[in-house]
């Protein structure tokens, strides 16, 4: 699930990156207009206004997607199936060497012709063949549902942060994991626990079973 949060770093490099041009541009028009000074106003919600009424806050997607339900059952799920994948393929890449190795013995104590033998070794040749189109099939599939699992999760927080931040006034709502492009944040634009808050909120609203 790490290709989550690496595609989360891209779309934040981006968004850095456009902030930067913003508040450049912001500063140029503002010495054109001869302003004289830029103001800065902290709210108590947690958001700060920069140069312009820029409106930032963050997330800790670390910590965001540990305590997201919708992210926890669909990890789970994805495991699980994994799991039962990599059993499926175990057992029969066994079975298959189980025949080999009887062939072998076989052949051996002269128990069986080698025209006979040679009809089973093609026939167990096959079988390794379509074990390893099935184990390919099988990493095909189990990475699609992957990419899924990574849409879906990174639809509803996105989802979720439209409203938020139209309710909030925000103009950017950045994440944060450590290592990443953020080399500096303030504590007080930190609004990952409202936002989690929210998130498992609304999806236990759409999955009253659970």
């Amino acid at each position: 699930m790490r290709k989550i949060n690496l595609t989360i770093h891209i779309v934040l490099i981006i968004a850095v990156a456009v902030l930067f041009v913003l508040q450049f541009t912001s500063l140029g028009e503002q010495k054109k207009d001869g302003a004289k000074s830029d103001t800065t106003q902290e709210r108590a919600e947690g958001a700060v206004s920069i140069k312009g009424n820029l409106r930032v806050a963050y997330v800790n997607i670390d910590t965001l997607l540990a305590g997201y339900q919708m992210y926890q059952d669909k990890r789970d799920e994805f495991v699980e199936q994994q799991t039962s994948s990599q059993a499926e393929l175990q057992s029969r890449s066994e079975d298959l060497k189980r025949k080999v190795q009887d062939l072998r013995e076989k052949l051996n104590k002269g128990m069986i012709t080698r025209a006979k033998a040679q009809m089973m070794q093609k026939d167990l040749g096959q079988k390794e063949q379509q074990l390893y189109q099935l184990r390919d099939q099988i990493s095909s599939e189990l990475a699609e549902k992957e990419q899924v699992i990574y849409r879906q999760v990174l639809n509803s927080v996105m989802d979720y942060l439209d409203d938020y931040a139209a309710n909030h006034d925000y103009h950017y709502i950045l994440s944060y994991s450590f290592g990443g492009p953020i080399l500096y944040k303030k504590e007080k634009l930190n609004i990952t626990s409202d936002v989690l808050e929210g998130l498992n909120q609304a999806y236990q609203n759409s999955n009253p079973g659970q």
